[in-house]
């Protein structure tokens, strides 16, 4: 249920009549069909296409950009082991190798993943 203040709003907005007009060649206002009006807002674009973002480009997997990715990753996770979680350093080095050795693979998947779908999309339109 709108408030009392939307209703208002509403009622003003509705309260004058709006009429697209033209001016022509000697400024005689010539009131526009609803035709033209339709074509001239869209400039030529299906309404699909009017209200989308642009696709973000996708860029290719790469095993390089995902080792990376880890490389950044790792390095917190073994601040996080050793200092947060009072595991021993040898311990906590040992344990963001073997997630390094599974993300690597993971993020290569999901770059893949992501892609694919770009690619998808490009093609359908």
């Amino acid at each position: 249920m709108p408030s009392k203040k939307q209703r208002r709003r509403r009622e003003k907005l509705k309260r004058h009549e709006w009429e697209y007009v033209q001016l022509d060649e000697e400024g005689n206002e010539v009131p526009l069909e609803p035709a033209k009006l339709k074509k001239a807002d869209t400039n030529g674009k299906p309404a699909a296409a009017r209200g989308r973002r642009p696709v973000r480009e996708v860029k290719p997997p790469s095993w390089g950009r995902d080792v990376k990715r880890a490389g950044l990753f790792v390095p917190f996770l073994y601040i996080f082991l050793s200092v947060l979680q009072h595991v021993a350093p040898a311990e906590a080095a040992g344990v963001s190798i073997l997630y390094a050795a599974v993300f690597i693979p993971m993020f290569f998947f999901v770059d893949r993943m992501a892609y694919r779908a770009y690619q998808r999309r490009l093609d359908r339109g």
